[in-house]
């Protein structure tokens, strides 16, 4: 595994990685992540592997934009943009789509990450690092300690400015709202 310190000059080499199949694991204002481009099904199940996560559980999306989660198939509606006002920030919102199943969707409060999503086409597959069942990696060395062995690359960014997950809150289809993981986030 490599270890660069996430800075702007890192993000060409972290881009490349991920858009030719590689897993990184980057931070994010919550607590570090595991991620890799959603175009490779292959890095999905590494990342599957890595953690010892149950095959049914999914990986949310990280989106550098709400524009990109509405051009990935989520659903706009009312409800779907009073949870997209939290963006960026801390909260994963599980939309449902105009084809397929609900997708857990989050725009990060890190311009350099979504600067690397910008780069990687507007979306990143990522799970918090971890193996299933224990706590998220809140720093490089945690990450390290937990994943590092098995990813292509390790950005260091210092603590997570949070330390704490995501809140994750479903929209249902008839547009409520179902609080699946409270998180930093705490919705009115």
């Amino acid at each position: 595994m490599i270890s660069l310190p996430f800075t702007p000059s890192s993000l060409p080499a972290a881009a490349d990685v991920l858009l030719r199949g590689g897993v990184v694991i980057l931070p994010t204002e919550t607590v570090y992540g595991v991620a890799c481009h959603p175009d490779f099904p292959e890095a999905l199940e590494r990342i599957r592997a890595m953690k010892r996560r149950d095959a049914a559980k999914p990986f949310q999306l990280l989106a550098v934009d709400a524009q990109a989660v509405w051009a990935n198939g989520a659903l706009r509606s009312p409800a779907a943009e009073r949870l997209a006002a939290h963006w960026p920030g801390a909260l994963t919102a599980v939309l449902p789509r105009a084809a397929g199943p609900a997708e857990g969707y989050r725009v990060p409060d890190c311009p350099l990450l979504r600067d690397l999503l910008r780069r990687c086409g507007g979306l990143l597959r990522c799970t918090s690092v971890n193996l299933s069942g224990e706590p998220p990696a809140r720093n490089a060395q945690e990450a390290a300690a937990a994943l590092g062995a098995a990813v292509d690359l390790l950005l260091d960014g210092g603590p997570a400015r949070l330390g704490l997950s995501s809140t994750v809150a479903q929209l249902l289809p008839d547009g409520t709202l179902r609080l699946l993981r409270q998180g930093t986030l705490h919705l009115a």
